[in-house]
C-alpha cells in the first residue's frame, strides 16, 4: 500500500479521507490526523496547476516515513498534479499515531516541511493561462547552479 497518492486534477477529499479511515482506524491509532489544503479564491486567480517531481518528492517523502516510523506512527499524503480550481483541494496530509500529541506534532511538521522542501512547482491560473508563482514559491535546499 502507498501511504503518497498523487492524482491528476482537484482531490476527491471525501474519498480520499474516508478511504484513509477506514484503512487505519482498526490499526490501533488513537489519533488520525488530516490536513486538507483548500485553493484560495485571491488575487484574481481562477485556481493553482501544479508540477511535480516524482523522485525526489517520493525521496522527501520516504525520509518523513522512516522519522515517523520511529515515533510509532505514519504519514499518508495525496496531491495534485496540473489544474485545480478555487474552492477545490491540491493537498491532503495525515498521520496516525497512537498517541495524540506524537501526531499533532507531526502534523504540524510535516505540513510546515511539506511546503518548504517539496519538489512541488505553483503557477496561478489566470484567464486560463498558467504563470509561475514566484513570489509564493519557495527555493529547494540543494537546487540550482548555486544550491
Amino acid at each position: 500500500m502507498s501511504y503518497l497518492e498523487l492524482y491528476d486534477g482537484s482531490l476527491p477529499v471525501e474519498q480520499i479521507t474516508n478511504k484513509w479511515y477506514k484503512d487505519f482506524r482498526l490499526s490501533n491509532y488513537g489519533a488520525i490526523i488530516t490536513f486538507v489544503g483548500v485553493v484560495r479564491d485571491e488575487n484574481g486567480i481562477d485556481g493553482l496547476s501544479f508540477d511535480i517531481y516524482e523522485p525526489i518528492l517520493n525521496s522527501w517523502f520516504e525520509a518523513w516515513s522512516k522519522k515517523a516510523k520511529e515515533k510509532n506512527a505514519i504519514v499518508l499524503m495525496a496531491h495534485s498534479r496540473g489544474d485545480v480550481l478555487n474552492h477545490t483541494s491540491s493537498y491532503i496530509s495525515a498521520v496516525c499515531s497512537p498517541k495524540r500529541r506524537v501526531a499533532l506534532e507531526l502534523i504540524d511538521e510535516f505540513v510546515e516541511d511539506f511546503k518548504a522542501s517539496a519538489p512541488i512547482w505553483k503557477y496561478d491560473i489566470i484567464d486560463g493561462k498558467r504563470v509561475y508563482a514566484k513570489d509564493r514559491s519557495t527555493a529547494i535546499k540543494g537546487a540550482g547552479i548555486l544550491g
